[in-house]
């Protein structure tokens, strides 16, 4: 007699332990029933059928539940968990951000297998707007992802993730993830970072030409600050006439005026003492004649005539 035994080697566990099927996929607007889902929008967990329950609980895998989605129409895949499963048999219901990830249209097939990933250590992050930063606290973004990613189960390099805060829609780009390009966010202690926002310039600010001046500057044609000035006010008359009251002030000579020199070579937190670049003018003396001063050279007057009594 011969025995022949078919199945002397042991399927691996791999196999064992894998779930893959295809489904038809809908966005969760098309879920029908009389409760608003709108809250698997918020977050990256699909809607699968009941026998995708039944098939998982007779594999030995691995909780929570983990599945990477393939589009191999695209090319394009992602990883995501499941919240419930009430979906109609051949069909599963995607939030609208992971069908646009992965180029689904409504009704498109797309692949669900069973996958096993690591904790998440690090992230980064590029919102796909400026609008993202209207909050000035930077905390603020941090709690903001934090009670969004709630919702979350993985996260894959290259997705646009979609969060709702103030009943806004903001995208961020999965940039970086450590330490896997796929890693689970479930119960984890995560570093998270952000990169500038798509379309951010940084605010321009006013940049100081230095000019070079050569040989010496010319100062004759600054304005300067005139000094006291006599009688250069408007009189008043008893008669209340406003003929001949205009002011008539003295004429201004040049050397009354009093000229600034710039300083074009200033610099914060440097001080400079800048002295008169031109020569003073030398006054001219006066005539020959009475050019000095000479001390009791004048002449004396007196109230009576001098002469002679008869």
């Amino acid at each position: 007699m011969f025995s022949f035994n078919m199945f002397d080697h042991p399927i691996p566990r791999v196999f064992q332990n894998r779930f893959s099927t295809q489904y038809r996929c809908f966005s969760v607007s098309m879920l029908a029933g009389p409760n608003d889902r709108s809250d698997v929008e918020k977050g990256g967990k699909i809607i699968m059928p009941p026998s995708a329950l039944d098939q998982l609980s007779r594999l030995n895998i691995t909780y929570p539940m983990l599945f990477k989605l393939t589009n191999k129409n695209s090319d394009r895949m992602t990883h995501c968990g499941v919240l419930e499963f009430v979906a109609d048999e051949g069909i599963c219901y995607l939030p609208h951000w992971m069908m646009q990830n992965l180029l689904l249209e409504e009704g498109g097939l797309v692949q669900v297998e069973s996958v096993n990933l690591q904790v998440a250590t690090y992230s980064k992050f590029q919102p796909q707007s400026p609008d993202f930063l209207d909050i000035t606290n930077p905390k603020a973004h941090v709690c903001r992802l934090e009670n969004a990613l709630r919702n979350f189960a993985c996260l894959t390099t290259g997705d646009v993730i979609a969060i709702n805060y103030n009943e806004k829609i903001y995208e961020l780009r999965v940039m970086e993830t450590k330490p896997d390009k796929a890693v689970s966010i479930i119960e984890c202690d995560m570093n998270v970072d952000f990169d500038a926002p798509l379309g951010y310039k940084e605010p321009e600010r006013p940049v100081q030409h230095e000019e070079s001046i050569e040989g010496e500057a010319d100062h004759s044609g600054y304005a300067g600050e005139v000094g006291f000035r006599a009688f250069s006010g408007s009189g008043n008359r008893l008669d209340g006439k406003k003929k001949g009251v205009e002011p008539s002030p003295s004429p201004i000579k040049p050397g009354d005026i009093k000229r600034g020199i710039p300083n074009y070579e200033f610099k914060l937190g440097k001080i400079t003492f800048i002295r008169n670049s031109r020569p003073l003018v030398k006054k001219v003396e006066e005539d020959e004649a009475g050019g000095r001063f000479v001390a009791f050279s004048g002449e004396g007057q007196s109230l009576r005539k001098k002469g002679r009594k008869p």
